[in-house]
């Protein structure tokens, strides 16, 4: 039998731990692999609904922007209403979400349906990582904790593409979204009996900040806008420099509102502490140039090669092997070199990884080219990624740790769905013809990576205590 507390107070015994933290990794799983699971899936999406191309992007861009942006709020709503309560409304509507995309009767529902499955995830993600940190004391338990967190992330955003295509040509694209709807049922039991009540000082009512979260959405939205406009053929320059004033707005706006507000969704005091700034900021760019080596991956498999759908995403299944592998690796390197050295020498991954890819795309190699960027990308998410929720999380307390892991994550998919529209928009954009997209798409990454390793490099080393032997 699971004992419910420890004698140190309401720590979970280890052991009910692991176990909620196998039910976060589940949750998390399926929330990453619906950041890439569409991508295969658009055309055959676009021809029952009779909806073009730019419009279907929206089913990517809309998801990761509306969950990067309320991140922070589901963030703050944990450590305002409690993190197992939040847990289990954002799980709840994520699933029921999942459920009204697998069976929507026409393209708005299912965009729709996309922005809910966003929102679920902001109001999940953040107390289930805040959940994590919790449960897992400082040291060797919570890097190895916050390792399987990261790796199954990362394997879900790569696995998106092998799964996409697998349920797309054998079920038809509607089980994309219908396959996760049992297994978030699992979670939402596992949370309601593992996971410890909350314990909150307090029950008087308080105000969302919900201005702040609305400019905080606002702005990557217009960016993303403002960038990806600007590279299509006949728009007028005015409208995408209209969309980037209204994102540069947005900013100003988010900082005095967080100024003014009696309960800011992010406390300006939170960006005192330099190593989360910088941690955070070194989170984009990376986070920028990973979301951006998948879809050149894609598009050099499909579009240079001409692979189908299915072939193109088993191709990248190495790069989900080489993932666990680092997940089993890196626990023991954090603990030896400390947060910061793990975190460079995954910017430095990431950078050859872009490097070969611009190399084999201007040689024209074939698809084992690119295996030494696939593996190269697992090493930058296996060590940059976790050494950077490391810092990001450190010394956090009951009171913060929910908008610090709010702020982590949207960092993360804030960073990659920008980078993605700076990169690959403007690498790939039809009005520019400065050269091989891929070279271009990939010296803008490596060029990010640059500035994040000097960001990091100014930080205090974070010391991780080594793992005790057994």
């Amino acid at each position: 039998m699971l004992s419910g507390t420890s004698s140190r107070g309401h720590r979970p015994a280890p052991v009910r731990a692991w176990l909620v933290l196998c039910a976060m990794s589940m949750l998390q799983f399926f929330i990453a692999v619906d950041v890439t699971v569409v991508n295969i899936a658009l055309p055959s999406i676009g021809t029952d609904f009779g909806v073009a191309g730019h419009s279907l992007t929206w089913l990517v861009v809309g998801y990761t922007i509306t969950g990067g942006g309320l991140l922070m709020l589901g963030g703050r709503l944990g450590d305002l209403l409690g993190r197992r309560r939040t847990l289990l409304v954002g799980t709840i509507l994520f699933g029921a979400a999942s459920l009204l995309a697998g069976l929507a009767p026409s393209f708005p529902v299912l965009v729709a349906a996309r922005l809910l499955q966003g929102a679920g995830e902001a109001v999940a993600l953040p107390a289930a990582m805040a959940t994590i940190v919790l449960l897992f004391p400082e040291g060797p338990r919570r890097s190895r904790a916050l390792s399987v967190w990261a790796a199954v992330a990362s394997c879900g955003l790569v696995l998106g593409f092998a799964l996409s295509g697998i349920v797309t040509a054998h079920l038809g694209w509607r089980w994309i979204f219908l396959i996760s709807v049992p297994f978030i049922l699992v979670v939402i039991v596992a949370a309601l009996f593992l996971v410890p009540p909350d314990r909150l000082a307090s029950r008087e009512r308080v105000r969302l900040d919900l201005p702040g979260a609305l400019l905080l959405t606002a702005c990557p939205l217009l960016f993303t806008y403002a960038v990806v406009e600007a590279g299509e053929p006949g728009t007028s320059l005015w409208v995408s420099l209209a969309a980037l004033v209204g994102a540069v707005l947005a900013v100003v706006g988010f900082v005095r509102v967080e100024s003014r507000s009696l309960n800011p969704l992010v406390p300006l005091t939170f960006f005192a502490d330099r190593a989360r700034v910088r941690a955070n900021l070194t989170t984009m760019l990376l986070s920028g140039a990973l979301s951006t080596s998948f879809l050149l991956f894609t598009f050099y498999l499909q579009d240079r090669l001409e692979m189908g759908p299915l072939g193109a995403g088993l191709t990248m299944l190495p790069l989900a092997v080489a993932l666990i592998a680092a997940s089993v690796l890196v626990p023991r390197l954090l603990g030896r070199w400390g947060a910061r050295a793990c975190v460079l020498v995954g910017l430095a991954a990431a950078a050859g990884a872009m490097a070969v890819v611009a190399l084999v795309a201007v040689l024209g190699g074939g698809a084992a080219w690119l295996l030494p960027a696939m593996l190269l990308i697992a090493a930058g998410m296996g060590f940059g990624i976790v050494g950077l929720q490391y810092i990001a999380v450190s010394g956090t307390t009951e009171e913060d740790a929910g908008i610090a892991s709010g702020v982590q994550r949207a960092a993360d998919q804030l960073g990659g769905a920008s980078g993605v529209a700076v990169y690959v928009g403007l690498g790939f954009a039809p009005a520019l013809h400065a050269g091989d997209p891929f070279l271009i798409a990939a010296a803008l990454a490596i060029a990010g990576l640059i500035i994040g390793a000097v960001v990091i490099s100014g930080s205090p080393a974070t010391t991780v205590a080594q793992p005790q032997a057994t």
